[in-house]
Protein backbone atom coordinates (compact mmCIF):
# COMPACT_ATOMS: atom_id res chain seq x y z
CA UNK A 1 0.00 0.00 0.00
CA UNK A 2 1.61 3.28 -0.91
CA UNK A 3 1.81 6.05 1.49
CA UNK A 4 0.27 9.32 0.74
CA UNK A 5 2.85 12.16 -0.07
CA UNK A 6 2.59 14.72 2.76
CA UNK A 7 1.02 17.92 1.35
CA UNK A 8 3.35 20.93 0.92
CA UNK A 9 4.22 23.43 4.10
CA UNK A 10 1.85 26.60 3.12
CA UNK A 11 4.00 29.07 5.01
CA UNK A 12 1.34 31.80 3.26
CA UNK A 13 -1.44 29.88 5.42
CA UNK A 14 0.65 29.73 8.52
CA UNK A 15 1.50 33.71 8.14
CA UNK A 16 -2.18 35.00 7.99
CA UNK A 17 -3.52 32.23 10.41
CA UNK A 18 -0.85 32.49 12.84
CA UNK A 19 1.28 35.77 12.78
CA UNK A 20 -1.87 37.99 11.66
CA UNK A 21 -3.84 37.01 14.93
CA UNK A 22 -0.87 37.30 17.06
CA UNK A 23 0.11 40.78 15.63
CA UNK A 24 -3.47 41.49 16.02
CA UNK A 25 -3.31 40.77 19.54
CA UNK A 26 0.58 42.75 20.14
CA UNK A 27 -1.00 45.84 18.79
CA UNK A 28 -3.87 45.74 20.91
CA UNK A 29 -1.83 45.13 24.12
CA UNK A 30 1.39 47.69 23.17
CA UNK A 31 -1.79 50.61 22.78
CA UNK A 32 -3.42 49.80 26.30
CA UNK A 33 0.28 49.10 28.30
CA UNK A 34 1.27 52.68 28.19
CA UNK A 35 -2.45 54.06 28.89
CA UNK A 36 -2.88 51.55 32.31
CA UNK A 37 -1.28 54.03 34.41
CA UNK A 38 -2.35 57.13 32.90
CA UNK A 39 -5.86 56.31 32.98
CA UNK A 40 -5.72 55.54 36.63
CA UNK A 41 -4.08 59.15 37.31
CA UNK A 42 -6.90 60.13 35.85
CA UNK A 43 -9.04 57.95 37.39
CA UNK A 44 -7.65 59.89 40.79
CA UNK A 45 -5.28 57.46 41.54
CA UNK A 46 -2.28 58.43 43.46
CA UNK A 47 1.16 57.53 41.10
CA UNK A 48 1.93 54.56 43.85
CA UNK A 49 -1.87 53.53 43.10
CA UNK A 50 -1.40 53.90 39.21
CA UNK A 51 1.56 51.91 39.41
CA UNK A 52 0.23 48.70 41.09
CA UNK A 53 -3.12 48.77 38.79
CA UNK A 54 -0.64 48.83 35.87
CA UNK A 55 1.16 46.46 37.20
CA UNK A 56 -1.68 44.09 37.87
CA UNK A 57 -1.26 43.02 34.12
CA UNK A 58 1.88 40.96 34.37
CA UNK A 59 0.16 39.72 38.25
CA UNK A 60 -2.63 38.37 36.20
CA UNK A 61 -0.42 36.88 33.44
CA UNK A 62 1.87 35.10 36.15
CA UNK A 63 -1.46 33.94 37.81
CA UNK A 64 -2.48 32.79 34.09
CA UNK A 65 0.59 30.69 33.64
CA UNK A 66 -0.54 27.83 35.79
CA UNK A 67 -3.63 26.88 34.49
CA UNK A 68 -3.30 27.99 30.67
CA UNK A 69 -0.83 24.45 29.74
CA UNK A 70 -4.06 22.83 31.05
CA UNK A 71 -6.34 25.03 29.35
CA UNK A 72 -4.67 25.00 25.64
CA UNK A 73 -4.29 21.02 26.51
CA UNK A 74 -8.08 20.22 27.08
CA UNK A 75 -9.64 22.65 24.42
CA UNK A 76 -6.97 22.77 21.88
CA UNK A 77 -4.57 25.80 20.60
CA UNK A 78 -7.37 27.67 18.16
CA UNK A 79 -10.20 27.26 20.46
CA UNK A 80 -7.89 28.91 23.55
CA UNK A 81 -6.75 31.75 21.79
CA UNK A 82 -10.60 32.07 20.39
CA UNK A 83 -11.66 32.32 24.11
CA UNK A 84 -8.82 34.26 25.88
CA UNK A 85 -9.37 36.62 23.30
CA UNK A 86 -13.11 37.35 24.31
CA UNK A 87 -12.34 37.08 27.79
CA UNK A 88 -10.19 40.06 27.39
CA UNK A 89 -12.51 42.19 25.77
CA UNK A 90 -14.73 41.60 28.83
CA UNK A 91 -11.87 42.86 30.89
CA UNK A 92 -11.24 45.88 28.65
CA UNK A 93 -14.70 46.61 28.32
CA UNK A 94 -14.64 47.01 32.23
CA UNK A 95 -11.48 49.24 32.02
CA UNK A 96 -13.76 51.46 29.46
CA UNK A 97 -16.54 52.25 31.59
CA UNK A 98 -14.69 51.96 35.22
CA UNK A 99 -15.59 54.92 37.44
CA UNK A 100 -12.87 54.20 39.69
CA UNK A 101 -9.19 52.95 40.01
CA UNK A 102 -10.64 49.57 42.30
CA UNK A 103 -12.84 48.46 38.80
CA UNK A 104 -9.82 49.32 36.29
CA UNK A 105 -8.03 47.12 38.29
CA UNK A 106 -10.36 44.46 37.98
CA UNK A 107 -10.47 44.91 34.39
CA UNK A 108 -6.66 45.14 33.80
CA UNK A 109 -6.44 41.97 36.39
CA UNK A 110 -8.84 40.17 33.71
CA UNK A 111 -6.80 41.09 30.71
CA UNK A 112 -3.45 39.46 32.34
CA UNK A 113 -5.19 36.44 32.96
CA UNK A 114 -6.11 35.69 29.22
CA UNK A 115 -3.04 37.55 27.72
CA UNK A 116 -1.45 34.26 29.73
CA UNK A 117 -3.57 31.86 28.02
CA UNK A 118 -3.13 33.76 24.62
CA UNK A 119 0.70 33.84 24.67
CA UNK A 120 0.79 29.89 25.62
CA UNK A 121 -1.85 28.94 23.13
CA UNK A 122 -0.38 30.88 20.25
CA UNK A 123 3.41 29.07 21.13
CA UNK A 124 1.90 25.95 21.02
CA UNK A 125 -0.22 26.95 17.78
CA UNK A 126 2.92 27.81 16.21
CA UNK A 127 4.79 24.51 16.70
CA UNK A 128 2.02 22.39 16.18
CA UNK A 129 1.62 24.70 12.74
CA UNK A 130 5.22 24.94 11.58
CA UNK A 131 7.51 22.23 10.11
CA UNK A 132 11.01 21.32 12.78
CA UNK A 133 13.12 22.49 9.50
CA UNK A 134 11.89 26.42 9.87
CA UNK A 135 9.96 25.91 13.39
CA UNK A 136 13.04 28.29 15.11
CA UNK A 137 12.86 30.67 12.62
CA UNK A 138 9.31 30.71 13.03
CA UNK A 139 9.12 31.42 16.39
CA UNK A 140 12.23 34.01 16.50
CA UNK A 141 9.92 36.00 13.81
CA UNK A 142 6.86 35.49 16.17
CA UNK A 143 8.96 37.48 18.93
CA UNK A 144 9.78 40.10 16.11
CA UNK A 145 6.00 40.14 15.77
CA UNK A 146 5.23 41.37 19.65
CA UNK A 147 7.60 43.52 19.49
CA UNK A 148 6.29 44.90 16.48
CA UNK A 149 2.60 45.13 18.30
CA UNK A 150 4.36 46.96 21.12
CA UNK A 151 5.75 49.38 18.57
CA UNK A 152 2.86 50.28 16.99
CA UNK A 153 -0.01 50.07 19.59
CA UNK A 154 1.31 53.22 21.33
CA UNK A 155 0.96 55.51 18.09
CA UNK A 156 -2.50 54.26 17.65
CA UNK A 157 -3.18 54.59 21.17
CA UNK A 158 -1.80 58.67 20.42
CA UNK A 159 -4.17 59.27 17.67
CA UNK A 160 -7.21 57.65 19.36
CA UNK A 161 -6.57 59.57 22.78
CA UNK A 162 -5.86 62.90 20.52
CA UNK A 163 -9.01 62.74 18.59
CA UNK A 164 -11.55 61.57 21.36
CA UNK A 165 -10.09 63.91 24.57
CA UNK A 166 -10.28 60.97 26.82
CA UNK A 167 -7.83 58.39 28.18
CA UNK A 168 -9.77 55.01 28.21
CA UNK A 169 -10.71 55.26 24.73
CA UNK A 170 -7.62 53.57 24.12
CA UNK A 171 -8.91 49.84 25.42
CA UNK A 172 -11.37 49.80 23.09
CA UNK A 173 -8.21 49.87 20.45
CA UNK A 174 -7.65 46.82 22.05
CA UNK A 175 -11.08 45.60 22.13
CA UNK A 176 -11.26 45.80 17.67
CA UNK A 177 -7.71 43.76 17.71
CA UNK A 178 -9.10 40.95 19.72
CA UNK A 179 -12.25 40.60 18.27
CA UNK A 180 -10.37 40.61 14.75
CA UNK A 181 -8.02 38.23 16.19
CA UNK A 182 -10.97 35.98 16.98
CA UNK A 183 -12.76 36.55 13.70
CA UNK A 184 -9.09 35.94 11.93
CA UNK A 185 -8.71 32.23 13.63
CA UNK A 186 -12.32 31.74 12.69
CA UNK A 187 -12.35 32.40 9.13
CA UNK A 188 -8.75 30.99 8.21
CA UNK A 189 -8.51 27.46 7.26
CA UNK A 190 -5.85 25.95 10.17
CA UNK A 191 -3.04 24.74 8.54
CA UNK A 192 -2.51 21.94 10.45
CA UNK A 193 -5.64 20.20 10.14
CA UNK A 194 -7.29 21.74 6.40
CA UNK A 195 -10.44 23.17 8.67
CA UNK A 196 -12.08 26.19 9.49
CA UNK A 197 -13.31 27.22 12.78
CA UNK A 198 -13.79 25.72 16.32
CA UNK A 199 -13.47 22.03 16.76
CA UNK A 200 -13.18 19.62 19.47
CA UNK A 201 -9.51 18.66 19.66
CA UNK A 202 -8.62 15.32 19.10
CA UNK A 203 -7.21 12.70 21.62
CA UNK A 204 -3.69 13.50 20.39
CA UNK A 205 -4.50 17.07 21.56
CA UNK A 206 -5.36 16.21 24.81
CA UNK A 207 -2.46 13.44 25.55
CA UNK A 208 -3.64 10.66 28.53
CA UNK A 209 -0.32 9.95 29.85
CA UNK A 210 0.67 12.03 33.39
CA UNK A 211 4.20 12.31 31.97
CA UNK A 212 2.91 14.36 28.77
CA UNK A 213 4.88 11.98 26.28
CA UNK A 214 3.10 10.18 23.26
CA UNK A 215 2.89 6.76 24.06
CA UNK A 216 2.82 6.41 20.14
CA UNK A 217 -0.65 5.98 19.36
CA UNK A 218 -0.80 8.84 17.77
CA UNK A 219 -0.82 8.59 14.05
CA UNK A 220 2.43 9.01 12.36
CA UNK A 221 2.35 12.88 11.02
CA UNK A 222 -0.12 14.06 13.13
CA UNK A 223 -0.13 17.90 12.89
CA UNK A 224 -2.37 18.11 15.94
CA UNK A 225 -0.38 16.20 18.59
CA UNK A 226 2.81 18.58 19.07
CA UNK A 227 1.88 21.89 20.43
CA UNK A 228 -0.58 20.54 22.86
CA UNK A 229 1.72 18.19 24.65
CA UNK A 230 4.44 20.76 24.35
CA UNK A 231 2.16 22.94 27.00
CA UNK A 232 0.95 19.84 28.82
CA UNK A 233 4.39 19.37 29.40
CA UNK A 234 5.63 22.27 30.74
CA UNK A 235 2.30 22.75 32.72
CA UNK A 236 2.24 19.27 34.19
CA UNK A 237 4.13 19.34 37.56
CA UNK A 238 5.47 23.12 37.03
CA UNK A 239 6.48 23.02 41.08
CA UNK A 240 7.62 19.74 41.14
CA UNK A 241 10.28 20.75 38.15
CA UNK A 242 10.79 23.94 39.94
CA UNK A 243 12.00 22.04 43.12
CA UNK A 244 13.97 19.64 40.82
CA UNK A 245 16.12 22.19 39.34
CA UNK A 246 16.66 24.60 42.61
CA UNK A 247 20.18 25.17 41.74
CA UNK A 248 19.70 26.45 38.57
CA UNK A 249 16.82 28.32 39.00
CA UNK A 250 17.81 29.86 42.32
CA UNK A 251 21.37 30.99 41.28
CA UNK A 252 20.87 31.36 36.73
CA UNK A 253 17.12 31.52 37.51
CA UNK A 254 17.23 34.53 39.92
CA UNK A 255 19.41 36.72 37.06
CA UNK A 256 16.60 36.07 34.24
CA UNK A 257 13.72 36.71 36.57
CA UNK A 258 16.12 40.57 37.58
CA UNK A 259 16.38 41.29 33.01
CA UNK A 260 12.29 40.41 33.53
CA UNK A 261 12.24 42.70 36.50
CA UNK A 262 13.95 45.25 34.76
CA UNK A 263 12.58 44.77 31.82
CA UNK A 264 8.63 45.15 33.42
CA UNK A 265 9.50 47.94 35.18
CA UNK A 266 10.45 50.48 31.91
CA UNK A 267 6.52 49.65 30.87
CA UNK A 268 4.96 50.74 34.21
CA UNK A 269 8.02 53.57 35.28
CA UNK A 270 7.95 55.25 32.04
CA UNK A 271 4.22 56.14 31.61
CA UNK A 272 4.05 56.99 35.89
CA UNK A 273 7.44 59.86 35.15
CA UNK A 274 5.53 60.69 32.02
CA UNK A 275 2.87 61.96 34.94
CA UNK A 276 5.22 63.04 37.04
CA UNK A 277 6.48 65.58 34.79
CA UNK A 278 2.92 66.64 32.93
CA UNK A 279 2.99 65.43 29.71
CA UNK A 280 -0.33 64.49 28.55
CA UNK A 281 -1.70 61.72 27.18
CA UNK A 282 -1.20 61.38 23.62
CA UNK A 283 2.47 62.98 24.03
CA UNK A 284 3.16 60.26 26.79
CA UNK A 285 2.03 57.85 24.44
CA UNK A 286 3.85 58.97 21.11
CA UNK A 287 7.06 58.83 22.92
CA UNK A 288 6.77 55.25 24.33
CA UNK A 289 6.00 54.46 20.59
CA UNK A 290 9.10 55.97 18.95
CA UNK A 291 10.73 54.29 22.41
CA UNK A 292 9.54 51.02 21.05
CA UNK A 293 10.67 51.73 17.38
CA UNK A 294 14.07 51.46 19.07
CA UNK A 295 13.61 48.44 20.85
CA UNK A 296 11.73 46.34 17.83
CA UNK A 297 14.95 47.12 15.07
CA UNK A 298 17.09 45.42 16.91
CA UNK A 299 15.23 42.21 17.94
CA UNK A 300 17.27 40.42 14.97
CA UNK A 301 20.57 41.99 15.98
CA UNK A 302 20.70 40.58 19.35
CA UNK A 303 20.38 37.48 17.97
CA UNK A 304 23.40 37.93 15.73
CA UNK A 305 25.57 39.15 19.14
CA UNK A 306 24.35 35.80 21.20
CA UNK A 307 25.28 33.83 18.19
CA UNK A 308 28.74 35.35 17.46
CA UNK A 309 30.32 36.70 20.63
CA UNK A 310 27.97 34.57 23.04
CA UNK A 311 24.88 35.17 25.47
CA UNK A 312 27.17 37.63 27.86
CA UNK A 313 27.62 39.62 24.96
CA UNK A 314 23.68 40.14 24.79
CA UNK A 315 22.75 39.84 28.53
CA UNK A 316 25.41 42.38 30.48
CA UNK A 317 24.77 45.49 27.95
CA UNK A 318 21.15 44.62 28.39
CA UNK A 319 21.05 44.91 32.38
CA UNK A 320 23.83 47.62 32.46
CA UNK A 321 22.35 49.92 29.85
CA UNK A 322 18.77 49.61 31.57
CA UNK A 323 20.48 49.84 35.10
CA UNK A 324 22.29 53.17 34.06
CA UNK A 325 18.97 54.04 32.44
CA UNK A 326 17.12 54.04 35.59
CA UNK A 327 19.60 56.39 37.77
CA UNK A 328 20.01 58.65 35.46
CA UNK A 329 16.30 58.99 35.52
CA UNK A 330 16.30 59.30 39.31
CA UNK A 331 18.55 62.10 38.63
CA UNK A 332 17.19 63.73 36.25
CA UNK A 333 13.39 64.47 38.28
CA UNK A 334 14.61 67.80 39.82
CA UNK A 335 16.03 69.38 36.34
CA UNK A 336 14.20 72.31 34.30
CA UNK A 337 14.67 70.03 31.53
CA UNK A 338 13.44 66.83 32.60
CA UNK A 339 10.72 66.43 29.95
CA UNK A 340 13.71 66.23 27.32
CA UNK A 341 15.54 63.98 29.90
CA UNK A 342 12.74 61.93 29.99
CA UNK A 343 12.71 61.38 26.41
CA UNK A 344 16.18 60.68 25.67
CA UNK A 345 16.27 58.41 28.66
CA UNK A 346 13.04 56.35 27.44
CA UNK A 347 14.83 55.69 24.25
CA UNK A 348 18.03 54.81 25.72
CA UNK A 349 15.85 52.11 27.59
CA UNK A 350 14.51 50.60 24.65
CA UNK A 351 18.47 50.74 23.05
CA UNK A 352 19.27 48.43 25.97
CA UNK A 353 16.06 45.79 26.50
CA UNK A 354 16.41 45.59 22.91
CA UNK A 355 20.07 44.78 22.75
CA UNK A 356 18.89 41.76 25.11
CA UNK A 357 16.07 40.41 22.68
CA UNK A 358 15.54 36.86 23.31
CA UNK A 359 17.89 36.72 26.04
CA UNK A 360 15.37 34.99 28.30
CA UNK A 361 14.19 32.45 26.10
CA UNK A 362 17.81 31.63 24.61
CA UNK A 363 19.38 30.90 27.62
CA UNK A 364 16.08 28.41 28.55
CA UNK A 365 17.14 26.20 25.38
CA UNK A 366 20.37 26.19 26.59
CA UNK A 367 19.86 24.97 29.80
CA UNK A 368 17.22 22.92 29.30
CA UNK A 369 17.68 18.69 28.93
CA UNK A 370 17.50 17.70 25.18
CA UNK A 371 15.39 14.70 26.38
CA UNK A 372 12.30 16.24 27.86
CA UNK A 373 12.82 20.21 27.81
CA UNK A 374 9.41 21.40 27.91
CA UNK A 375 8.84 21.00 31.91
CA UNK A 376 12.29 23.20 32.42
CA UNK A 377 11.01 25.57 30.03
CA UNK A 378 7.70 25.68 31.65
CA UNK A 379 9.61 26.56 34.92
CA UNK A 380 12.12 28.96 33.63
CA UNK A 381 9.18 31.01 32.00
CA UNK A 382 7.23 31.46 35.21
CA UNK A 383 10.76 32.41 36.93
CA UNK A 384 11.06 35.35 34.72
CA UNK A 385 7.19 36.09 34.59
CA UNK A 386 7.66 35.84 38.48
CA UNK A 387 10.14 38.84 38.11
CA UNK A 388 8.24 40.34 35.91
CA UNK A 389 5.50 40.67 37.91
CA UNK A 390 6.99 41.55 41.24
CA UNK A 391 9.13 44.83 39.91
CA UNK A 392 5.75 47.12 39.13
CA UNK A 393 4.89 45.70 42.59
CA UNK A 394 8.10 47.13 44.17
CA UNK A 395 8.09 50.14 41.75
CA UNK A 396 4.45 51.01 43.15
CA UNK A 397 5.28 50.18 46.98
CA UNK A 398 8.19 52.21 47.25
CA UNK A 399 6.60 55.54 45.33
CA UNK A 400 4.04 54.97 47.81
CA UNK A 401 6.23 55.07 50.78
CA UNK A 402 8.85 57.83 49.36
CA UNK A 403 8.87 59.01 45.81
CA UNK A 404 8.80 57.85 42.07
CA UNK A 405 12.77 58.74 41.84
CA UNK A 406 13.95 56.83 44.68
CA UNK A 407 11.98 53.84 42.90
CA UNK A 408 13.73 54.07 39.77
CA UNK A 409 16.96 54.42 41.73
CA UNK A 410 16.54 50.78 43.60
CA UNK A 411 16.11 49.81 39.83
CA UNK A 412 18.94 50.36 39.22
CA UNK A 413 20.37 48.72 41.73
CA UNK A 414 18.61 45.98 41.22
CA UNK A 415 20.00 46.10 37.44
CA UNK A 416 23.79 45.51 38.79
CA UNK A 417 23.01 43.07 40.91
CA UNK A 418 21.14 41.22 38.17
CA UNK A 419 24.61 41.69 35.73
CA UNK A 420 26.80 40.56 38.60
CA UNK A 421 24.73 37.11 38.89
CA UNK A 422 24.63 36.63 35.37
CA UNK A 423 28.32 37.32 34.93
CA UNK A 424 29.11 34.58 38.08
CA UNK A 425 26.47 32.08 36.87
CA UNK A 426 26.32 32.04 33.18
CA UNK A 427 29.88 30.49 32.91
CA UNK A 428 28.98 27.83 35.68
CA UNK A 429 26.00 26.63 33.79
CA UNK A 430 27.14 26.92 30.09
CA UNK A 431 29.53 25.68 27.98
CA UNK A 432 32.71 27.89 27.06
CA UNK A 433 31.23 28.55 22.91
CA UNK A 434 27.85 29.27 24.65
CA UNK A 435 28.92 32.26 27.14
Amino acid sequence: MTTAEPSPFDFKAVLLSGFLPAALFAIGEGAIIPIIPIAADSLGASLAIAGFVASLILVGELIGDVPSGVVVARIGERNAMIGAALVSVVGLVVCTVAPNPVVLAVGVFLVGLSTAVFALARHAYMTTAIPLAVRARALSSLGGVFRFGYFVGPFIAAGVVHLTGTTQSAFWIHVVCCLAAAVTLLVLRDPATGVRGLRRPSRASRPDRQDGRDDGSTAAGDATDTGAVLVQQESHGLFRTIAANRAVLLRLGSGAGLIGAMRAGRQVILPLWAVSVGLDDATAALVIGIAGAVDFALFYTSGQIMDRWGRLASALPCMLGLSISYFLLAWSGHLDARVGWFVGIAMGMSLANGVGSGILMTLGADLAPRGNPAPFLGAWRFTGDLGQAAAPLLISGITAVATIAVASGVMGVLGLVGAGVLLRYVPRYLPRRLR
